[in-house]
């Protein structure tokens, strides 16, 4: 491609490709898509997105392109792969100049730079570090940026190679460039906090953002570019000054106001600093020892006592926390039963948490966690009376410990109470015994108290099994607390209600039971919404539910209607799911408006993919319990639900009903677009073949001949047994009619076996399928055999023997008994023909069943099972 030429006629087909106009964005795409390949292609790209004074969406345009050329056709491997020339001239373009003008192309430019350097680092381009590190000490800020930003991505991707080639050579890397980004960092650092307290921000701004670039190289360098970090001083040295740093940015945190324009950035570097400790503890925990008792000193301090006040934020917060859970949770720092057993490491670590976590440290970390972070805040108080549903979508589970503050909290108080419970059982018992009786509804602070130290209580269940006597505190207290109507004690009566959720599998009587249901029931008929729409979902015991079956399920219902979010109706359809999955068919007579409403929640719900397989879950549990108004009304709600209802219909129909027939002509559809559905289509596909082989085949056999046929023609192999084993059993239901439906199949897998199929498991089911054919129709097998014998221009004779040879040959393929079985009863089956090509295929054996351990032998006409497995002779 000549450049100069070349260029213009680029240019205008990228200028096209950004246009609005489909008309013309969608020929220019397409003109794109074939120069792809074209030799010298990228070389104008790069001419173009480095060439200032054009548009800068066209640059962008041009910039991606060759991104995603890179992941296409860089690799020498690659079809139409990139000549060597080309690449060179390509990496020597990517670094002459780092002076990219607009932020989001520098990037693009910076990440591509690095997909090259994955490839081709040090290998191909041993000049590429060199220049970065030549170009980040330059004093243009403009070119020291884009440099440093391209140093940080090139680092980053480097440090993500998992090979152990590649692993060493960035251990190189990083040993050799880790005492010049560690003076990169100090003297960016510098250079910001000087600038910010001579209150020029303009400049400050800039040197922050490259103390940001200088200190992401160095997390990575630090974490992944040593084997033994601690035996290395500029590490150590390095981390010990992340404590440093991170108090002087605290400080200047305090200092500047909540306008200052470098805030956010300020903020970004605080978590940066923690991130960096918190990666190098996951990666090297014994290298961490000796950072154990600072992280600990600057984390509780700054949570847990006034340091923090004024200076911590709800982010920084959230890691000091995560960093205190991670050592007191590492495994790695826990010795073994028997204490000689244990690394010295493990010893060391051990010992520095135990003289660290005294009994003061930890009944202050507990007292402060219940007392001020399990508190109900302000705005937390405000969102449940302005938007109750919102407030009631927790966000638990998974990692959000990681990142939210009340979720954080209450995993580090599980986490402390579970490693140091005799020592905190006391100080939250104390807590409880304080709160014991009424509370006054107008003391706001005491009430949000007691909604924190029941919090703890049931965070803690599993640890206080031997310290409470939950069924008394039950009926003395928390039930009494239940039904306390004022509206102040609302928080109370959410709280108690998901307490005795968390003590009701750990410890609680049977007996009580129908009072706590009494007590659901009432607070299901509560004023306040975040009341009603707790979790109700812990076990129950069916005989003692049913009398209060009828009137909680309309309550349920009731509230199914009211609530509008989607995240609340889920977690009501759950409810009403388990409550028809315990009662089975006593559900019956109360579940005629919930199925009437289904459809309609099934409308309201098109954007919420959740919802509907909450839905889901709960019209199958109800086809589950044998609704018997069910099948009449699902023929309706079939086009609104997934393929899994429509399978868990027919496995609990007892017939094959006109509705469920005529449903199946959306099948093909379905085997056409739901590649991802495929196993529960042909389970779907079995179960009517099992339910009415002959109704439905003489339906639907030939579209589904026809469907199977397009499938075999583009599926993996696992999709190749799936629907080998739908004709199988085809042929096992219907052996007269089933071979001749799906005759087209056929030859295919007759071929198969013939050429020595090499996939033991599609093997083995194309030797079941004609196996079974063979057994139970002798006579379409014998069409088969002779329309095969045309096609591949063979002697009946000669066909049937070198099938028979291939079979013996691969019955190791076969694993399964029943399968075994088959394929030695179709083959005696054999053995009365006159046809003497069987006899004279050499030694045929396969294991009967019942004869293990002798296997028979067909031979010149005899048989017998006194011959050993491999070789010998017969006796």
């Amino acid at each position: 491609m000549d450049l100069n030429s070349a260029s213009t006629v680029v240019l205008q087909v990228l200028t096209q490709a950004t246009s609005q106009d489909t008309a013309v964005l969608k020929p220019a795409e397409e003109q794109l898509k074939q120069w792809e390949i074209q030799p010298g292609f990228y070389s104008v790209l790069l001419n173009i997105f480095t060439n200032h004074t054009l548009d800068v969406n066209v640059r962008w345009l041009a910039v991606l392109y060759f991104k995603n050329g890179i992941d296409r056709y860089w690799r020498r491997v690659a079809p139409h792969s990139l000549s060597e020339e080309e690449k060179s001239t390509l990496r020597a373009g990517l670094i002459t100049n780092f002076n990219e003008p607009v932020n989001q192309i520098a990037t693009q430019i910076s990440v591509l730079i690095a997909k090259v350097a994955r490839l081709d680092c040090p290998r191909q381009w041993p000049e590429l570090i060199p220049t970065l590190l030549e170009s980040v000490k330059v004093h243009d800020d403009l070119r020291q940026h884009r440099a440093l930003l391209t140093f940080y991505h090139v680092t980053k991707t480097l440090a993500s190679k998992r090979l152990a080639a590649d692993r060493k050579l960035f251990y190189d890397l990083a040993s050799g460039i880790y005492s010049f980004a560690c003076s990169l960092w100090n003297h960016h650092t510098d250079t910001f906090l000087q600038q910010i307290f001579t209150g020029d921000e303009a400049a400050a701004t800039s040197s922050l953002e490259r103390t940001l670039l200088s200190l992401k190289v160095l997390r990575k360098l630090t974490v992944h570019g040593f084997v033994e970090p601690h035996r290395n001083v500029e590490v150590m040295g390095f981390l010990h000054a992340v404590f440093e740093r991170l108090k002087q940015f605290l400080e200047c945190s305090r200092s500047i106001g909540t306008e200052n324009v470098c805030r956010d950035r300020l903020e970004k570097t605080i978590i940066l600093f923690t991130k960096v400790l918190l990666d190098f503890l996951d990666q090297h925990p014994f290298s961490f020892t000796p950072l154990i008792q600072r992280s600990l000193e600057f984390a509780v301090s700054y949570v847990f006592t006034e340091a923090g006040e004024g200076v911590a934020f709800e982010r920084f917060i959230v890691q000091c926390m995560n960093l205190i859970k991670m050592i007191v949770k590492n495994y790695a720092y826990k010795p073994s039963k028997h204490f000689e057993d244990s690394s010295p490491e493990t010893l060391e670590a051990h010992k520095i948490k135990t003289s660290f976590f005294t009994y003061p440290t930890l009944m202050e970390i507990c007292r402060r966690l219940v007392s001020h972070y399990f508190l109900l805040t302000e705005e937390e108080l405000t969102m449940w009376e302005e938007d109750p549903e919102g407030f009631t979508v927790e966000e638990t589970g998974g990692d959000s410990w990681k990142y939210s503050l009340r979720p954080c909290t209450e995993v580090l108080f599980i986490d402390i109470f579970h490693e140091y419970n005799q020592t905190l059982t006391p100080v939250l018992l104390e807590m409880v015994h304080s709160l014991q009786g009424p509370t006054n509804v107008e003391d706001t602070n005491a009430l949000l108290i007691k909604d924190a130290v029941y919090n703890a209580v049931g965070l803690a269940a599993y640890e206080l099994f031997d310290s409470v006597d939950f069924d008394q505190w039950f009926k003395n207290q928390l039930l009494a607390e239940l039904q306390v109507s004022h509206n102040r004690y609302k928080p109370i009566r959410r709280r108690v209600i998901w307490l005795i959720g968390q003590w009701i599998s750990v410890k609680f009587k049977s007996d009580l039971r129908p009072m706590l249901y009494e007590a659901i029931r009432n607070l299901l008929q509560d004023q306040d919404l975040v009341v009603c729409i707790h979790k109700y979902d812990f076990e129950f015991r069916t005989e003692q539910f049913l009398p209060y079956l009828e009137s909680m399920f309309t309550l349920l219902f009731q509230l199914l209607q009211e609530v509008t979010e989607c995240d609340t109706k889920m977690h009501v359809l759950h409810v009403l799911s388990c409550v028809i999955e315990r009662v089975n068919i006593q559900i019956r007579p109360y579940v005629g408006c919930l199925v009437q409403y289904l459809p309609l929640l099934w409308k309201q719900s098109e954007e919420h993919n959740m919802l509907r397989c909450a839905i889901l879950t709960t019209l199958i549990h109800l086809i589950q319990v044998k609704y018997q108004n069910l099948p009449d009304t699902f023929s309706h709600l079939y086009i609104l639900c997934d393929i899994l209802c429509w399978l868990v219909t027919l496995e609990n129909s007892p017939c094959l009903t006109p509705e469920l027939l005529r449903i199946f002509q959306n099948m093909s559809a379905l085997l056409e677009l739901s590649s991802e559905n495929l196993r529960t289509c042909f389970k779907i596909i079995s179960a009517y073949i099992f339910l009415s082989s002959s109704e439905f085949l003489q339906v639907y056999s030939g579209d589904l001949c026809r469907s199977f046929c397009e499938l075999l023609k583009d599926i993996t192999t696992e999709g190749q047994v799936q629907v080998l084993k739908v004709v199988e059993n085809v042929v096992k239901v219907n052996p007269a009619l089933g071979p001749q439906m799906f005759q087209p199949l056929l030859p295919s897998v007759f071929r198969g076996i013939i050429d020595g199929e090499r996939y033991p498991v599609v093997m083995s089911t194309y030797l079941g399928v004609i196996g079974r054919v063979l057994l139970q129709n002798a006579s379409f097998f014998s069409l088969l055999l002779s329309q095969m014998a045309c096609e591949c221009g063979q002697e009946l004779d000669q066909l049937l023997g070198n099938m028979i040879e291939m079979w013996v040959d691969r019955m190791d393929n076969i694993t399964q008994p029943e399968r075994r079985k088959l394929s030695a009863l179709a083959l005696l089956s054999l053995l009365p023909s006159d046809n003497s090509q069987p006899c004279n295929s050499g030694i045929s054996k396969f294991w009967l069943p019942g004869h293990q351990d002798k296997p028979l032998v067909v031979r010149d006409g005899l048989f017998t099972s006194s011959i050993r497995r491999h070789g010998g002779k017969p006796k």
